[in-house]
């Protein structure tokens, strides 16, 4: 189930949002290779931002004629036309970040993705009723009503305009590279905002490089939305712990600059790494001191955030279940069922 990228200073992260007006740059956010280019969106998020190297793209934004219309215009900016694009690249397939990779493709762009984020977008409507079947039952099971849950999972049909079914011409994943513009740019697998994500690694001069699409923010922190079992009937991943475990890891690779896929360069690849790690850590340890009893995730997220609009309440239980997924992971926190509903107790 699609949601916004994260949690910030203005929101927590919603499933839709108001139409923002931006401002398109032809270069700025980013320096060396990568131009960036603010692309705007439906979304409440605003901007996506989309870079561009000689004849390469990597994430080119919604499909809307907004957004259509800013791509062409950084295009023409730079004496190409959608048919001048050689390759597209994907960092995870939320509809803000590929949406019209079926336009660039269809004019004779390679599409270049991870293997999951391939499936995904491959059946881009097929994936939404996917998770609108399993969220519609695994909200309930979590304390939401029927009609609510039914209502938060029937929300995203409204995203399926703007992103097209298409199809990867490239499957990659880490040790892969990718050669953009005479660079060789490496590829890495990541965890913890949407399956299949990728960044995508190359030298600046004396600087390590690293385009993160939204699994590192410099203004929000990723929301660690909750994803359905690959398979239907498997196991449902655990989605923060292993976005935890990713970011750290990710920390010690000794990056000095991120290209983001929202807002502004990080500059301190390490320090914010950081600070989202904090900030996880100490929402963990107020989700702990909520577990007096029995504690529905229901009950958590409202304990968080109150009462939450429809718009927000996937990006809520992607938190309030995240942070019960890192307490049973260490062992702090347990679940059972009560009359069909899941609940979390302390193991103390």
């Amino acid at each position: 189930m699609w949601a916004g990228p994260g949690r910030g200073a203005e929101s927590a992260g919603t499933l839709a949002g108001q139409r923002t007006q931006s401002t398109i740059t032809a270069a700025g956010l980013a320096s060396g290779m990568f131009d960036c280019v603010e692309i705007p969106t439906p979304f409440a998020v605003g901007t996506v931002n989309t870079y561009v190297a000689g004849r390469t793209l990597v994430d080119p934004g919604p499909d809307s004629e907004e957004a259509w219309a800013a791509l062409l215009d950084a295009l023409e900016a730079r004496s190409m036309g959608p048919a001048d694009v050689e390759q597209v690249l994907i960092t995870h397939p939320h509809p803000d970040h590929f949406g019209t990779a079926a336009r660039l493709r269809a004019e004779g762009a390679r599409i270049v993705a991870s293997a999951p984020a391939a499936a995904i977008m491959a059946d881009w409507t097929g994936r939404m009723e996917y998770e609108q079947e399993y969220f519609s039952t695994f909200f309930e099971r979590c304390g939401l009503s029927s009609d609510g849950a039914r209502a938060v999972t029937q929300l995203p049909e409204a995203f399926l305009s703007y992103a097209p079914s298409v199809e990867t011409d490239r499957e990659v994943g880490t040790d892969d590279a990718i050669e953009v513009e005479g660079v060789t740019v490496e590829v890495r697998e990541v965890e913890g905002h949407a399956p299949g994500e990728l960044l995508f690694a190359y030298g600046d001069g004396e600087d390590r490089v690293a385009l993160v699409g939204d699994n590192v923010l410099e203004e929000i922190t990723p929301n660690p939305l909750l994803q359905p079992p690959p398979e239907a009937g498997g196991e449902r991943p655990r989605v923060l712990p292993a976005y935890n475990a990713s970011l750290r890891d990710l920390r010690e690779q000794g990056f000095d600059r991120f290209l983001p896929g929202h807002r502004g360069v990080i500059t301190d690849p390490a320090g914010r790494i950081g600070e989202t790690l904090t900030e996880h850590e100490e929402r963990s340890e107020r989700v702990l001191g909520m577990l007096d009893g029995p504690t529905t995730p229901v009950e958590v997220s409202r304990e968080l955030f109150g009462e939450l609009p429809a718009t927000e309440v996937f990006s809520g239980m992607s938190e309030a279940v995240g942070h019960l997924d890192v307490l049973e992971a260490r062992g702090e926190a347990t679940h059972r069922d009560q009359g069909g509903v899941v609940v979390y107790e302390r193991t103390d």
